[in-house]
């Protein structure tokens, strides 16, 4: 199934379809503010498990939430140093995934040893929209090929991925450049350098 979403003016009908989606299991693929990504609700345990059979994933790397707004991180993750704190306020919503100690309200599927989770807030209308309607935040993993790459093009995302999803959310094409990873588990540490501009975290 495939919808066209306007990004500016997400249609309420189709945000709504969506997370009846979401609330049943199922797994869609959405635009984000940096390339596509996978998406799922959180209480949904075997829609976890099917994205990491899509990624081809383990726990090992943290998987992220994309939140609405800072209010609700404060729920999700265990402590929320004053440093990500003034960083999430500053940089969010933007291209940036903030890596914290997950709380109890993080499924334990999803946690890594270290007890982590990706924290995103991104500039994007239509996984805002999800989210708000939804009610709580979606579990979310960036989408590429076996080389590495990341697909851009919707169209090229249905070929691909269209008897594995619930739901293509076409929005028109997307970035090349995922998030950049900021960890704040142990200090500041730049983990992964991406669309998001790291000179903030330089100044600190």
């Amino acid at each position: 199934m495939i919808f066209n979403v306007n990004e500016d003016n997400p249609q309420k009908r189709l945000i709504s379809q969506t997370v009846d989606i979401l609330k049943k299991g199922g797994v869609i693929i959405y635009p984000t503010d940096t390339v596509y990504a996978y998406g799922c609700d959180p209480t949904q345990k075997k829609a976890i498990e099917k994205i990491y059979r899509l990624k081809n994933s383990n726990q090992k790397k943290p998987l992220s939430f994309i939140f609405k707004e800072l209010g609700w991180i404060h729920e999700y993750v265990d402590r929320l140093p004053d440093s990500a704190f003034k960083a999430i306020k500053k940089l969010l919503p933007g291209p940036y995934t903030f890596i914290l100690k997950g709380s109890k309200l993080i499924p334990k599927i999803v946690l890594t040893k270290q007890k982590t989770v990706g924290v995103r807030i991104p500039k994007n209308n239509i996984a805002i929209a999800i989210v708000e309607m939804l009610g709580r935040p979606i579990l979310s993993a960036s989408i590429n090929n076996v080389e590495g790459e990341f697909i851009i093009e919707p169209q090229d995302l249905e070929k691909v991925y269209k008897n594995d999803v619930d739901l293509i959310i076409d929005s028109g094409p997307k970035g090349i450049e995922p998030s950049t990873i900021v960890d704040f588990t142990d200090g500041i540490e730049i983990i992964r350098e991406g669309k998001g501009d790291i000179s903030y975290f330089e100044m600190l």
